[in-house]
C-alpha cells in the first residue's frame, strides 16, 4: 500500500465519504472503497449492496439502511440527506455506501449538495456502475470496433416513477448503437415501444443482466421483437442492467463467465452471423 499510501486519506471524525460499492462482486471494491469500510463508525447503505461487502466493516460500525426499491415503503431521499448531516455532527466517520457508482444514477449528487448546504466536509469515492461492470461479467462488451463508436445510458423511471418524459427516443435511438439502461425491466414495455417508435429493428438484439456481477446473475439474451414474451417467461426480476445493440450478439464469443462452467464460445460471432447471411 505504500504507493497509494492510504493512510494520507485519513478518514476523519465529522466526515461523510460518498462510496460506490460497485455492482455487487466484492473483488470490484476499490481500495478507497475497502478502507472506508475499516474505518467508518457508521455506514449508511442502499439496497443494491452485497451483504458480503457490509461483512468487511470494521467491529462494532453501526449499519443503517437506507435502501430504496420499487413498491415498497422506502425512506424519503431528504430524510437519507439530513441523516448524514445528524451523523457526521455527532462527530461519527459516516460512510454513504451506495451500489455502483454514487455519481451515476445513485442520487450522490444530491446528498452532496446538502453536505454543502450544512457545511459537512465530505469526499467522493467513485465505483464501478453496473453498466460497466455488469455488461462485463456478461460478456458484452460496450464498444467494439465495426459495430459502435459512441453509447447511451439512461434510467429507465424519473422520481415520479415513470419513464422520464425528457428523454429523445429518436435522437438516442438514431444517434446510439448501443444503448444501456438501469431501472428499466418494469417499464419496458413502454421503452420498447418507444424504441420501435423511433426506428429500431424488432430483430435488435436486447439482453436482460439480472443481479449483475454476483453468484446469482442470469443473461437472458432476446431480442426486441419477442423479449416482452422472453422476459415473462424466465420470470426475472430486478435488480437488471439492460443492454439493446449488436453488441450482445458478442456474447457468443465473449461470455468468459460460462467458458469457465464448461460451455463451448463462438470465435467471432459477429463474423459467423455475416457468412451465415451471405451464403
Amino acid at each position: 500500500m505504500r504507493a497509494l499510501d492510504l493512510a494520507k486519506q485519513e478518514f476523519l471524525p465529522g466526515w461523510v465519504w460518498l462510496v460506490g460499492a460497485g455492482p455487487g462482486d466484492p473483488g470490484l471494491l476499490t481500495l478507497h472503497a475497502a478502507h472506508a469500510l475499516s474505518e467508518a463508525d457508521v455506514i449508511v447503505y442502499d439496497a443494491l449492496v452485497n451483504d458480503e461487502i457490509l461483512e468487511l466493516a470494521k467491529p462494532g460500525a453501526e449499519l443503517r439502511y437506507a435502501g430504496k426499491r420499487g413498491g415498497k415503503p422506502s425512506p424519503k431521499q431528504r430524510d437519507i440527506s439530513l441523516t448524514l448531516v445528524e451523523l457526521a455532527r455527532s462527530g461519527k466517520r459516516v460512510l454513504r455506501l451506495k451500489g455502483g457508482d454514487p455519481f451515476v444514477f445513485g442520487r450522490g449528487g444530491e446528498e452532496a449538495l446538502t453536505l454543502v448546504e450544512h457545511g459537512i466536509p465530505f469526499r467522493v469515492v467513485p465505483g464501478i456502475s453496473a453498466g460497466l461492470g455488469g455488461l462485463a461479467y456478461a460478456g458484452i462488451p460496450l464498444t467494439h470496433r465495426g459495430i459502435n463508436h459512441s453509447v447511451t445510458f439512461l434510467t429507465g423511471h424519473d422520481a415520479s416513477g415513470l419513464v422520464p418524459d425528457e428523454i429523445d427516443w429518436q435522437a438516442i435511438s438514431k444517434g446510439s448503437p448501443v444503448i444501456v439502461m438501469y431501472m428499466a425491466m418494469k417499464h419496458w414495455a413502454n421503452i420498447r415501444e418507444q424504441l420501435l417508435a423511433a426506428g429500431r429493428s424488432m430483430d435488435e438484439p436486447v439482453a436482460f443482466v439480472c443481479n449483475a456481477t454476483t453468484s446469482e446473475q442470469i443473461v437472458l439474451e432476446t431480442n426486441i421483437g419477442v423479449s416482452i414474451d422472453d422476459v415473462a417467461a424466465s420470470g426475472l426480476q430486478p435488480p437488471a442492467i439492460i443492454v439493446v445493440g449488436e453488441a450482445v450478439r458478442l456474447r457468443k464469443g465473449l461470455d468468459w463467465m460460462g467458458a469457465i462452467a464448461g460451455r463451448s464460445l463462438v470465435a467471432d460471432p459477429l463474423e459467423m452471423r455475416g457468412k451465415r447471411e451471405a451464403g
